[in-house]
C-alpha cells in the first residue's frame, strides 16, 4: 500500500478512536447524562464534577492517550512530524465531534496535550514549544484559578513557537490547525440558551476566552439539568 494510503487509514482510525465517548459511557453507567448535567460537556472535567475524581482522572488519562498513541503509531510507520500531528489532530476532531454520539463531544484539551508532549519526545525536534505551552497552562491556571483562558493562550503559542524554532512550514500549519479546531469547538459547542440575557456577541466572546456562555464560572459549571425535550431540540 502506498504511503499516503496508510496515512489516510491512520487518520480514519484516529478519528474513530477519538470518537469513543468514554466520559459519556462511564457517566451513563451511573445514571448521569453529561449532555444534561453540569457544563453539559462530554469530557473528563464534567465527569469529574458530576461523578468523582477517580473516574474523571481515569478517563482524562484515556483521552490524553488517544492522540499520543496515534502519533506514536504514525511515527513507527515512518510518517514525518507534520503527518504525525495530522493523525493526532484527527483524534482531537473525533473527541470533539464523535460519530458515536451524534457529534456531541468534549473540548479535546487532554488529547491535544498528549500530542504536544509526544511529538518532540519521539522526533528530532525541539521541546521548547511544548515546554512553553505546558508552562502557560500550569502557571496561568494557578494565577487565574481557571484553565480555560490559559489553554487558549497555550494552544495559540504552539504555531507561533514552532514557526520560530522550526523551518518546516507544514509543522507550523498543523499546529495552527489544532488551535483552530479548539476555537471552532468553543464557538459552536452548544446552541445559545434562551435564559441567557446577554448579547450573542458577548456570548461568543465568552466562549472564545472562557469556554462558557457566561462569565460566572460556578454558575456555568453547575447549571440546572436540561430536560429531555430540550436535549432533543438542541440535537436537532
Amino acid at each position: 500500500m502506498p504511503h499516503w494510503g496508510i496515512w489516510i487509514i491512520l487518520i480514519i482510525g484516529a478519528y474513530l478512536l477519538g470518537s469513543v465517548p468514554a466520559s459519556y459511557l462511564v457517566a451513563r453507567a451511573r445514571g448521569i447524562d453529561l449532555r444534561k448535567q453540569g457544563t453539559r460537556q462530554v469530557g473528563s472535567g464534567n465527569l469529574w464534577r458530576m461523578t468523582s475524581r477517580k473516574y474523571g482522572l481515569a478517563i482524562g488519562i484515556f483521552d490524553f492517550a488517544k492522540g499520543l498513541i496515534m502519533v506514536v503509531i504514525a511515527y513507527a510507520l515512518d510518517m514525518d512530524i507534520a503527518e504525525q500531528v495530522v493523525v493526532g489532530l484527527a483524534a482531537v476532531v473525533g473527541h470533539n465531534w464523535p460519530v458515536f454520539l451524534s457529534f456531541h463531544g468534549g473540548r479535546g484539551a487532554a488529547t491535544t496535550l498528549g500530542i504536544v508532549i509526544i511529538v518532540p519526545s519521539i522526533n528530532d525536534s525541539t521541546a521548547l514549544p511544548a515546554v512553553i505551552a505546558i508552562s502557560i497552562v500550569v502557571l496561568g491556571t494557578v494565577i487565574v484559578r481557571s484553565s480555560s483562558l490559559p489553554v487558549l493562550i497555550s494552544a495559540a503559542s504552539l504555531p507561533a513557537t514552532y514557526g520560530a524554532f522550526q523551518t518546516d512550514i507544514a509543522i507550523t500549519m498543523t499546529f495552527l490547525a489544532l488551535f483552530l479546531v479548539l476555537v471552532i469547538k468553543r464557538l459552536t459547542a452548544q446552541p445559545m440558551r434562551e435564559d441567557i440575557t446577554i448579547s450573542k456577541k458577548q456570548v461568543l466572546l465568552n466562549r472564545f476566552l472562557f469556554d462558557r456562555d457566561i462569565r460566572d464560572r460556578k454558575a456555568w459549571m453547575f447549571q440546572e439539568p436540561i430536560e429531555p425535550q430540550e436535549l432533543l431540540e438542541d440535537n436537532d
